[in-house]
């Protein structure tokens, strides 16, 4: 007579048979060249990376302790061995990590790591990884060579004073050396990886967002902005059959929380003009695209934003200034900047508290910016006011706080133009409104730069630094990062003395055809006197930057789109500042008192 299992066996039987199992991990010698994304939402291949001798791969998400506990060892790691030909990368794993905050731990704990994200698990599962905290090492030709922990110092429960193994660390060694990896795996302790389809919420008909009163809703609130007739984005999203059409990416970009766009990390800076769909803005999204996208009842959809129908963002302004000639541009090649001097000299100290730069052609005006100069001087970033960027706001200020024109002065504007393939014109103009209110207090910007930095060929993460400080006890309003194509991210912070850093802006994925600004609350942000305001950048002058106009030579500060810049340029006012102006809202002069 047969035996009878016991029934707590079957399960176990059952779960090992065929049709049961998970996909089996390749094996060690196993070639690797899966898709993820970059910083900037780049789809690439491993191959990309165009590593010499060793490509390292450490799986992570932001929330896993033990991930957090290595992360720092991995980027002192992957700073020491650069120069030794190999390449480190942070792959985030978190179904519900942002792009934005995940790269921003990176640049922060690790920043000579190249960071990438694998919202679809691809490359987690060709590398055979099912935890975080797990490392892998491809060879020159991208075979695997090592895969499993950094070291043995940190568990689920406890953790050592120091590792008594180091796995990683000697497997990138006998790989180097050219001998095989002793241990080619090892048990890994981190967080089981969740792929990112168990995390969608698929709709039932029954219950199933709708368009009309759910969807719309959210589009009005995020989208409509820039997706409409005349708007920053290059199609309108105002009907449904539009929604339909776009669909697909819309679902894509709405997932990867590429759009609205935002660059800043929420984890550093309170910021009011943060843009971003909750969570629950994005579920909502994309259960009605699972659903199959239903209409829902007419009478379900809310009224139609309105527009305001003036062309100045500002308002209606009171002064408008405009440069003398059209500006006629080649069809291609690059262009030098161009310098315009606004033809109306400001004979008496004028207060403005509104300002916009609007080009007629904006799809060939990159950036340009607005300084105030003394008649007979050219522009300088000294008498710096504001900009117009892609992506960014005009100059609105708050009442009572105004920027200060001297008597005698004038306004320049330097223009950065692009070419599009024919010939065009622009003409520049530029808005000002004056103030209602008394001014009380005058708007200053302090530019935190570096003119003298050089980043070498190849160059990954080549830092740079530079550092100001505040003359007088201040309070911040807003803040602006500007570097050009090879700036891959900033740190801006703040230590007043005898204080502690504070981080004020975080910038992981700075994208130059987006350039927002980042605006604090309206009771501002205080710093004390003698606060030193640091900033580190990142760039990559390497061939992986897909926008890197030459990896093969080195780059400095200069004025053209294939130099670097790096600024930071922060606004505030004197905390104690109480000027008590009456201002003539006609022409922004102080009113004379008897």
């Amino acid at each position: 007579m047969r035996r009878m299992l016991p029934l707590v066996v079957l399960p176990l039987l059952l779960s090992a048979l065929p049709c049961q199992q998970a996909p089996a991990a390749p094996a060690i010698g196993a070639k690797v060249d899966a898709r993820f994304t970059d910083l900037r939402w780049q789809t690439r291949r491993l191959h990309e990376l165009d590593a010499e001798r060793a490509t390292v791969l450490y799986f992570a998400t932001i929330e896993c302790p033990i991930v957090r506990r290595y992360l720092p060892r991995i980027g002192e790691l992957a700073r020491e061995l650069e120069q030794r030909g190999v390449v480190f990368v942070v792959v985030n794993v978190g179904p519900d990590d942002g792009l934005v905050e995940a790269a921003g731990e990176v640049t922060r704990i690790a920043p000579a790591c190249v960071f990438a994200k694998d919202y679809d698990g691809e490359l987690a599962q060709a590398c055979g990884v099912d935890r975080t905290a797990a490392c892998v090492v491809l060879d020159a030709d991208r075979r695997i060579v090592y895969r499993g922990r950094v070291d043995d110092q940190y568990g689920y429960t406890s953790a050592r004073e120091r590792p008594s193994s180091n796995e990683l660390r000697d497997a990138i060694e006998d790989l180097l050396a050219g001998r095989d990896v002793a241990i080619p795996e090892a048990e890994v302790s981190g967080c089981k990886i969740t792929p990112r389809a168990a995390m969608r919420s698929h709709a039932d008909a029954d219950d199933a967002p709708t368009y009309t009163r759910d969807v719309l809703p959210v589009l009005q609130k995020h989208c409509h902005e820039c997706h409409r007739p005349d708007g920053q984005a290059p199609f309108s999203l105002l009907t449904e059959d539009k929604v339909r059409r776009h669909s697909s990416m819309i679902g894509e970009v709405v997932e990867q929380e590429r759009m609205p766009p935002w660059y800043g990390s929420r984890r550093h800076g309170d910021f009011t003009n943060v843009r971003g769909m909750t969570a629950a803005e994005r579920a909502t999204v994309l259960r009605w695209l699972d659903a199959e996208m239903p209409s829902g009842d007419a009478d379900d959809a809310p009224p139609p934003r309105e527009w305001p129908q003036n062309e100045w963002r500002i308002g209606e302004p009171d002064l408008v200034l405009e440069v003398k000639a059209p500006i006629r541009l080649p069809a291609d090649g690059q262009i030098p900047y161009r310098y315009f001097v606004l033809p109306y000299r400001f004979a008496k100290e004028t207060w403005v508290e509104a300002i916009e730069i609007k080009p007629d052609n904006p799809r060939v005006l990159h950036h340009c910016n607005l300084a105030r100069i003394k008649l007979g001087e050219r522009f300088s970033q000294d008498g710096f006011v504001t900009g117009y960027v892609p992506g960014g706001d005009a100059m609105v200020l708050d009442p009572g706080t105004a920027v200060r024109l001297p008597a005698g002065s004038a306004l320049a504007l330097q223009a950065h133009y692009v070419t599009t393939g024919e010939k065009e014109v622009d003409r520049l103009k530029v808005g000002l409104r004056f103030p209602r209110t008394k001014v009380q207090k005058e708007l200053r910007v302090t530019i935190v730069a570096d003119f003298r930095f050089e980043i070498p060929a190849g160059a990954r993460a080549h830092p740079v630094r530079a550092r100001r400080r505040l003359p007088e006890d201040a309070r911040g309003i807003g803040m602006v990062v500007h570097m050009h194509l090879r700036g891959r991210d900033m740190h801006v912070t703040a230590t007043p003395p005898g204080g502690d850093d504070e981080s004020l802006l975080l910038v992981p994925n700075y994208n130059f055809d987006w350039q927002q600004s980042y605006r604090w609350p309206k009771e501002g942000k205080r710093f004390p006197k003698g606060t030193r305001i640091s900033a580190l950048a990142h760039y990559d002058n390497s061939t992986f930057n897909p926008f890197n106009p030459d990896a093969e030579t080195p780059v400095g500060f200069g004025l053209d789109t294939t130099d670097e810049m790096m600024y930071a340029f922060l606004f505030w006012v004197a905390e104690h500042e109480q000027l008590g102006l009456e201002v003539d809202p006609t022409n922004g002069r102080a009113v004379e008192r008897n």
